[in-house]
């Protein structure tokens, strides 16, 4: 059994304990005053932990290796990010029959610099998201509108079918684990508002003597808001370019702003989106 030291400026020490001289040789010897290969360096990690069944301090890590990953470059920054989505999903519990589109955009500020360790280590981001197209594809169905119970009733029409609208989300916290070299997963909690073309969603039926759905006031509104949580993840393609990819779980509801609110308790929606770093 031999021990090996290197040393770099006095500040780096790494102590390997092995049964061949010859893995020194394989790892390239002491790098000195020159620093590190990133490639270098994770053969070492590797190779540390198969023999001593531990793990190298951060400090072992070049500035070199550090700078490599797109991910440590912008944990101790505060950076804008901003780019492009498409957005989908389907209703669920009483709504499995909705389906959703959206197209648009996504402006973020990360705010703090890495906070904390272990595996919940990373930065808080405030962002906004805009969607100018938002679809909502429903089924149709036939229903009165009577002025009061068996009078004055019209004809019976249809409602339900494609809604069109947009969606804006001014609030959006985000928490960015920054552990990972080129994948950054995060969580976030998110509200926003949504404007439809016409009252969403539809109600009603087709018996008069019930004026909780063919009354004049048996309706919904165009103004919902949406509540919403999920996770995801930015891949670094380029050191200053992701893509990203979420699921989320929006909740739709008017908040009683229409006189009926029987909303979309939940949708699952994942999202797709290309993100560039400042």
């Amino acid at each position: 059994m031999a021990v090996f030291y290197c040393e770099r400026d006095g500040k780096v020490k790494v102590k390997l304990k092995v049964k061949l001289k010859r893995m020194i040789s394989l790892l390239g010897g002491c790098p000195g005053r020159k620093q590190l290969n990133p490639t270098l360096i994770s053969m070492t990690v590797a190779l540390a932990m198969g023999i001593i069944a531990g793990q190298l301090s951060a400090q072992t890590t070049s500035p070199k290796a550090q700078l490599s990953s797109p991910v440590t470059s912008f944990a101790n920054s505060t950076p804008w990010e901003f780019g492009g989505l498409v957005q989908g999903g389907v209703g669920l519990e009483q709504r499995t029959n909705y389906n959703f589109i959206l197209f648009g955009g996504h402006l973020g500020k990360v705010l703090t610099p890495q906070l904390g360790s272990g595996l919940l280590r990373g930065n808080f981001e405030y962002a906004v998201e805009f969607f100018p197209f938002w679809q909502a594809h429903t089924p149709t169905f036939q229903r009165l509108m009577c002025s009061a119970p068996n009078t004055g009733c019209s004809a019976p029409y249809t409602v339900g079918g494609t809604y069109t609208g947009m969606s804006f989300t001014p609030a959006i916290f985000r928490w960015n684990f920054t552990r990972g070299h080129r994948l950054m997963p995060w969580v976030q909690a998110a509200g926003g508002v949504l404007w439809t073309d016409h009252k969403f969603p539809a109600v009603g039926d087709l018996n008069p003597a019930d004026p909780t759905q063919t009354g004049p006031n048996a309706d919904t509104s165009v103004w919902n808001f949406t509540p919403q949580g999920g996770v995801g993840f930015h891949y670094f393609l380029k050191p200053a370019q992701s893509l990203d990819f979420s699921i989320n779980g929006v909740h739709i509801s008017s908040a009683s702003l229409g006189d009926k609110n029987p909303g979309v308790n939940v949708s699952l929606q994942m999202s797709l989106g290309y993100t560039w770093w400042k």
